[in-house]
């Protein structure tokens, strides 16, 4: 596990290392990388965009003594309505290793599987402003799982998002609201608010800084999971192909029952498809 770790902080820290020293055009063979990265900061541009993000997270279990992974999967799918408007589909498939996670029962588990598989939708007409807003049904499946990795209930709500693009910045709210549609609550339930705040900065050498905030509030549990995170990434061109890379610390403001808690990290990677 550690050596696994530090495996992809050098392979990260040496990526994004080799990209500082890179000749630092705003365009690499007819693409413009800046305008890329502003639409990768903006979850409902009319861009194809293909994003894995990694998560590892600490302090999960009864006695918070055991470790997260997560590996999220959500593509960006955009659909030209006309006019300017744009109906965008995000679906989001979660797997999860857990090591020496303890449960209630004081058993300690260690696996891994598929947590969930979510849509989240945005109908996005064309504002002619700087401030764009994205409304759409939401749903979210447990895809069969034992328990181990969150819900077993399925839910369905309504997602929305709402935000500005000026100059370099790149800041808003994107949120859901979802209700439980029947399953078992013995691992959790969907009656779920959730509200992203964020913030980013694009440069002209198409790096892009990133704080957000993720709060998730159960009303069953009375409780909120609410990591705050911050990273910076840069976006690159191969052979034409657009591949962003990023990378930073979270911390775990507030926490459920045996979720995660403290200090943890992130790093993703996104790779666009010019249409």
């Amino acid at each position: 596990m550690k050596l696994f770790k530090r495996i992809l902080v050098i392979s990260v820290t040496a990526a994004l290392s080799s990209l500082v020293s890179a000749q630092g055009s705003a365009s690499d063979g007819g693409t413009d990388k800046v305008d890329i990265a502003k639409k990768l900061a903006n979850p409902i541009a009319d861009m194809i965009s293909v994003p894995l993000q990694y998560e590892f997270s600490r302090g999960v279990g009864k006695t918070q003594g055991g470790s997260q992974q997560t590996l999220l999967f959500q593509p960006v799918m955009p659909f030209n309505l006309g006019g300017g408007d744009t109906f965008i589909v995000r679906p989001i498939v979660a797997g999860v290793r857990e090591v020496s996670v303890q449960a209630a029962n004081g058993q300690s588990f260690s696996g891994y599987g598929i947590a969930s598989v979510t849509i989240e939708s945005f109908y996005a007409p064309n504002t002619n402003s700087s401030w764009i807003w994205g409304i759409g049904p939401y749903a979210v499946s447990p895809s069969g799982n034992s328990g181990k990795f969150g819900s077993q209930q399925t839910g369905a709500g309504v997602t929305g998002v709402v935000l500005n693009r000026q100059g370099p910045w790149t800041y808003g709210l994107l949120g859901y609201q979802s209700w439980n549609m029947g399953g078992n609550p013995a691992f959790g339930t969907q009656n779920n608010l959730y509200g992203q705040p964020f913030i980013a900065f694009t440069t002209k050498n198409a790096f892009t800084y990133t704080v957000n905030m993720e709060a998730q509030y159960n009303y069953d549990t009375h409780r909120t999971s609410n990591p705050l995170y911050a990273g910076v990434s840069r976006l690159m061109v191969f052979d034409g192909v657009p591949l962003q890379l990023g990378a930073g610390p979270m911390y775990y403001v507030s926490n459920t029952p045996g979720g995660p808690s403290g200090w943890g990290a992130r790093a993703t990677a996104t790779l666009v498809i010019l249409k």
